[in-house]
């Protein structure tokens, strides 16, 4: 194990007694804000701690194997032991290492998924829809809550825009890596020759933000209209100005939110999901420039990158920044996104660890 490991560990060990010295004495609940903070570090740092000293142990026994081998009786055995303990060792090492790897503030939020339609007219829109109820049955899968927040219907019954609400446990964690541009290879439903059509949309996963902390509207940056909602809805929706539209005027992005009859519930997920595009847009600016200084496939969060095909004449599902094709795009469709999902996750855990790696080489 690396010096620098070995004494990041050290210091998790010093810092355990600590916090179990704080958490134990006889004010620790005067401040319940502060012992809830200094609970949720000891429960971070403890599972590392018991993980270095079960690797200790294992240096132990091999140290303890090498002394045992001076004697030709027992050398084979001593051996036997040493190869265990080496083998628990080096194993013991990688976990620790995963376990130290910076965890996604946002893992644990939940989110605003973004469908949009793009390249290939009214088949994309319709791809649309069969996207969002792939991501719909997949949080099914998760028990996660669905909520649609915003939608924009094409003629055929797709979806030219649909945002919706996510939220449960892991969801950011699990859908961060969705966003960009996803390819379908098929016959539409409109192609009378039985031709093969290319169409696109694109996906954008927000972290919501939260209220106070994460981002501040000023007022006087903000353009509030309200307009005359449009679409079904029966004979109130269509004679109220209850749709809102929000513009964010330093940088542009502008959200509309019609499907409430209520205009005050509107302007709040409007104002919500704007909150969650600004802290989106400024996570890419920060995953960008990091990106100079070392390329993130996984991580770039790149909208216009084309991360996946999806061909229904061959069956199958591509992933191309990690060149996984699986032929099994009907489940993948119904939802079925747990192979994708890890092997994406488990890629930009190599990335990481990677860069671990060079950090303590440097």
């Amino acid at each position: 194990m690396k010096a620098s490991l070995t004494l990041k560990l050290d210091q998790l060990v010093r810092r355990l007694e600590e916090l179990n010295a704080l958490l134990s004495s006889e004010n620790a609940t005067s401040d319940m804000d502060e012992y809830r903070r200094l609970s949720r570090e000891h429960a971070e740092i403890t599972p590392v701690v018991e993980r270095y000293r079960e690797y200790k142990a294992a240096k132990d026994d091999a140290q303890a194997a090498k002394d045992m081998m001076a004697d030709p009786e027992m050398r084979a055995f001593a051996e036997s032991e040493l190869e265990a303990a080496e083998e628990r060792m080096e194993a013991l090492e990688l976990d620790l290492q995963k376990l130290l790897l910076p965890r996604d503030p946002n893992d644990e939020r939940n989110i605003f998924l973004e469908v949009r339609a793009g390249t290939g007219g009214e088949e994309s829109a319709l791809f649309a829809a069969d996207l969002l109820r792939m991501y719909t049955r997949y949080a099914e899968r998760q028990r996660w809550q669905v909520e649609v927040i915003s939608e924009s219907p094409s003629d055929l019954g797709g979806y030219r825009e649909v945002i919706v609400r996510l939220a449960g446990h892991d969801v950011y964690s699990r859908l961060k890596f969705e966003s960009g541009g996803h390819r379908v290879q098929r016959v539409p439903e409109t192609e009378a020759q039985g031709r093969i059509h290319t169409s696109a949309c694109t996906v954008a996963v927000l972290a919501e933000a939260d209220e106070v902390e994460d981002v501040v509207l000023n007022p006087a940056d903000l353009r509030i209209d309200t307009f005359r909602a449009s679409g079904a809805g029966g004979q109130h929706i269509n004679k109220t100005d209850s749709a809102v539209r929000v513009t964010h005027l330093p940088t542009g992005i502008v959200v509309e939110c019609q499907d409430d009859r209520s205009q005050h519930k509107n302007k709040a997920r409007a104002l919500a999901v704007l909150a969650a595009r600004i802290k989106d847009a400024q996570m890419r600016e920060q995953q960008s420039k990091e990106a100079a200084a070392r390329k993130s496939l996984i991580g770039s969060g790149d909208r216009s990158e084309r991360i996946r095909t999806y061909n229904f004449p061959q069956g199958r599902v591509t992933d191309h920044r990690i060149n996984l094709t699986l032929y099994k795009i009907a489940d993948i469709m119904d939802g079925d996104l747990d192979e994708l999902i890890d092997a994406l996750s488990a890629e930009y855990q190599a990335e990481q660890l990677a860069a671990l790696g060079e950090e303590m080489a440097a």
